[in-house]
């Protein structure tokens, strides 16, 4: 069977631009959240979001292109670009049919909708730009990205809610796996902190009211968690065929080796009891990969910060690994971003791989408080220096979608 690797990675999120930039911060426990600036939320019962730091597309997407894109489809670019610069991939005529592009999205446009649809109210259907369509829907991050590398391979991309990112570069790589690609460019991207998406999660009691201290606000697994805070960025990474990544020289991160797809069939947004649900997709993706649970020494967690996602992952876990749960490491980044729905897959692949390449795990930060239904070891605060042989990052969306992927480390 054609192995997977990954030779290339890309990231933007509220801890920045920039893979070095942007692991550097999760490192150090840094959080990304603060008041939202991108409208006046003064009158919402939630203020706060994870914002990306004075992003400049300047560098990624020419002025002319960036009225034909909305945030959610820059940041993509900008995420893929830096990826496929990381990876050292040159596309030419003779590879151009090869190389793919899979990046999909929660929501997608949802800025630009809310903004055309005020100016067609105000000011009449004929004021709306002819841009609007491909601004917003969501397979046009996937397909600006493959005009502007000239990769003519399979496009495609997911919307699976906040597993998007994870099946996208989970299709991505079995696309590889059966050779209708050498290379895909994969990840997720989003960018709804807007009036109605904050408003609309509002609705859900499922947002964080924790205004005046949003930098503790994103506490998963923490007994005084009170819901998640909406984040925006993407993640993508370059997979590539082992045999091509080695023949021209690249560096490997890292080998995709499994993955997992599942559904609750139980409930539209309430995970299924006990986790079940997310029990059999770990399990799908350490079949796939050909993994004991005693092979996984991290798990990137789903850690939303809400009450039943935590507890019912944690059983999930234990159901799965057993007695192995409480020596292996599971943290949260999103305690750190906040919660970036359909881009969440995306930038926890590419923690994830670097937890492996670079032996080290990124926190859980703002835990402070034990809650005694999550109890397993949550890498608490503080970054922890560990050599890692495999591990995995779990995706959970509403609609009852789960994603699992499963990296081993690449010893060369």
């Amino acid at each position: 069977m054609r192995r997977v690797v990954v030779t290339g990675l890309g990231i933007i999120c509220p801890l920045g631009t920039g893979t070095d930039a942007v692991w550097e911060a999760a490192r150090e426990g840094r959080s990304g959240i603060g008041p939202i600036t991108r409208f006046d939320a003064s009158g919402f019962p939630v203020r706060i979001a994870g914002e990306v730091p004075r992003f400049d597309p300047s560098p990624f997407i020419p002025r002319k292109d960036l009225k034909k894109m909305d945030l959610f489809i820059q940041y993509a670019m900008a995420a893929s670009l830096m990826a496929f610069e990381d990876s050292g991939l040159v596309i030419d005529e003779d590879n151009a049919e090869r190389v793919g592009v899979y990046i999909g999205a929660g929501m997608g446009g949802l800025p630009a909708i809310e903004h055309w649809h005020n100016v067609m109210l105000e000011k009449g259907p004929e004021r709306l730009t002819p841009f609007f369509i491909p601004m917003v829907i969501i397979n046009l991050a996937s397909g600006q990205v493959s005009i502007r590398l000239g990769a003519k391979g399979p496009n495609s991309c997911a919307v699976t809610a906040c597993a998007t990112g994870t099946h996208s570069i989970g299709d991505a790589a079995k696309l590889i796996e059966r050779g209708a690609a050498d290379v895909m460019i994969a990840g997720g991207a989003e960018s709804t902190i807007t009036p109605l998406c904050i408003a609309g999660f509002n609705a859900m009691k499922a947002l964080s009211r924790r205004n005046d201290e949003p930098r503790r606000a994103s506490r998963p697994f923490d007994a005084e968690r009170d819901g998640f805070v909406v984040g925006e960025g993407a993640g993508v990474m370059v997979l590539e065929e082992y045999g091509h990544a080695r023949k021209r020289g690249a560096r490997i991160y890292a080998e995709l080796v499994g993955y997992g797809l599942n559904s609750d069939a139980f409930h539209m947004t309430t995970p299924s009891e006990g986790g079940e649900g997310a029990a059999r997709c770990m399990e799908m993706a350490l079949e796939d990969g050909r993994l004991n649970p005693e092979d996984i020494d991290y798990i990137n967690a789903h850690g939303t910060s809400t009450y039943y996602n935590d507890m019912y992952e944690t059983m999930a876990v234990k159901r799965v690994f057993g007695d192995h749960a409480r020596r292996l490491m599971m943290s949260s980044t999103k305690s750190m971003t906040g919660h970036l729905l359909g881009a969440a897959g995306g930038i926890e692949a590419v923690f994830t791989v670097k937890a492996l390449h670079d032996g080290v795990v990124p926190p859980t930060v703002n835990y402070e408080n034990p809650d005694p239904d999550c109890d397993l070891d949550y890498v608490p605060n503080s970054a922890r220096g560990a050599r890692l042989r495999a591990a995995i990052s779990n995706s959970f969306g509403f609609g009852g979608t789960n994603a699992v992927l499963a990296f081993r480390a690449f010893r060369g």
